[in-house]
């Protein structure tokens, strides 16, 4: 009974959490950025449904995406030409039908194989259906893409959809309930053979279960998820193109995934909104901005291989042990002159790029064209670089000890 109450009152805590998020950003822009991450999150987590839980490592995931998004915009032409009147609300759901219909017909054939098979399907399916999209332009609409207006079908409670503030709390609700049935799904017996056929699909045939139907059934539910976040996405901007359903869009909910932390449920939610302040916020100080996240990729690949939220994971023992406390200190220590040497690479990164006379950067005035201004960078990154490799021992050491086994508890 108290478990049921301390889940019931994390996702109440969440719901919470997104409809009050617009009271604390009352702004265009950061309603416009809580609009694109409902919409990463449910799109991130049915990517985690395939590979995160499914081990079915996709790079055509944005196919069910980019087919429910296209969908539902032609049902918001449909109302505006009132050739069916029905409200907005439901226009997700439409996306979300469309996503399930491709998961069951390119599933059929796909999950029937595994592994780097089943990548190479995706990424054929992929590039076929993209490619397809500027060919048959009386769907797609070809390059220019296809748009809609959301403010024709009827209101609800006197609100129609005109304002992102609107859109914002329909994307909220409907990210809440696909992140709960998304959830809701790793709890089922399918779920969790999914997790099992992940592991050892030999040994889920041994005990009676067929890979491929459990397979199926993920790729399915995923892509029927993948759809609701494309149908969000139509409501969102109006429009949709080639370019949300081709390679670049799979591969950044892949990232999205795997820098929040494949296999933890809240993993993709992290990396949705890590990736989405990257491109909403620093794309705007920066033009660099995708190196700098190839870069995060790369070290997240190399340092923190179950991602953020593996890396939060790792201090639970810590936490139940109460020995928080004693991991303060050295991260403190370590992470002040890894900050420093990580700002250091950025002005050096940013001085090479820029073509300014001088270059404006926490609040000092550098001057790209002369050596002393790389002379002193480097020699306070290479400080900073050594002061981290000194600390690392120390926090190495802290770390060993507030997750050791007390005595009496190996006895």
């Amino acid at each position: 009974m108290m478990a049921l109450l301390k889940k019931s009152s994390i996702w109440i805590a969440f719901l919470i959490a997104l409809l009050g998020l617009p009271l604390l950003f009352d702004s265009i822009l950061a309603i416009s950025i809580l609009n694109q991450m409902a919409i990463a999150i449910v799109f991130a987590l049915s990517y985690n449904m395939l590979l995160g839980q499914g081990g079915m490592l996709s790079f055509g995931h944005a196919v069910y995406f980019g087919l429910g998004g296209f969908l539902s915009v032609h049902a918001l032409m449909l109302i505006e030409y009132e050739t069916m009147v029905f409200s907005i609300l439901w226009i997700p759901l439409i996306g979300g039908l469309f996503g399930l219909l491709a998961g069951i017909f390119i599933g059929s054939f796909s999950t029937r194989k595994a592994g780097t098979v089943f990548a190479m399907i995706s990424l054929g399916i992929g590039e076929l259906i993209a490619a397809s999209s500027l060919i048959f332009s009386s769907f797609f609409g070809g390059e220019a893409g296809i748009s809609g207006d959301r403010t024709f079908g009827p209101t609800f409670f006197g609100f129609d959809f005109a304002q992102n503030i609107e859109i914002y709390y329909v994307a909220a609700v409907w990210a809440f309930i696909a992140t709960l049935f998304m959830w809701l799904f790793t709890q089922t017996p399918a779920g969790r053979m999914a997790n099992a056929v992940r592991d050892n699909p030999e040994r889920a045939e041994f005990i009676g279960y067929s890979s491929r139907k459990v397979r199926f059934i993920s790729f399915c539910a995923s892509g029927m998820f993948a759809g609701i976040a494309g149908g969000l996405f139509a409501l969102n901007y109006e429009f949709i193109t080639e370019e949300n359903l081709n390679a670049a869009t799979s591969g950044r909910v892949l990232l999205m995934a795997y820098i929040g932390g494949l296999g933890y449920f809240i993993g993709p939610i992290i990396g949705a909104v890590v990736l989405t302040l990257m491109n909403s916020l620093l794309s705007n100080y920066s033009e660099l901005w995708m190196l700098y996240l190839g870069i995060m990729f790369l070290l997240t690949v190399m340092f923190l291989p179950r991602g953020f939220a593996g890396f939060i994971m790792m201090h639970q023992l810590a936490w139940v042990r109460g020995n928080m406390k004693m991991l303060i200190k050295p991260y403190i220590i370590t992470g002040i002159p890894a900050l420093l040497f990580a700002l250091c690479a950025i002005a050096l990164i940013e001085m090479s790029h820029t073509e300014d006379e001088v270059f404006h950067y926490l609040g000092f005035a550098l001057n790209p064209a002369s050596p002393v201004t790389w002379i002193v960078i480097l020699a306070i990154a290479g400080g900073a670089f050594y002061a981290v490799k000194r600390s690392f021992n120390q926090l190495n050491d802290a770390w060993e000890t507030a997750n050791a086994i007390p005595k009496e508890e190996e006895s």
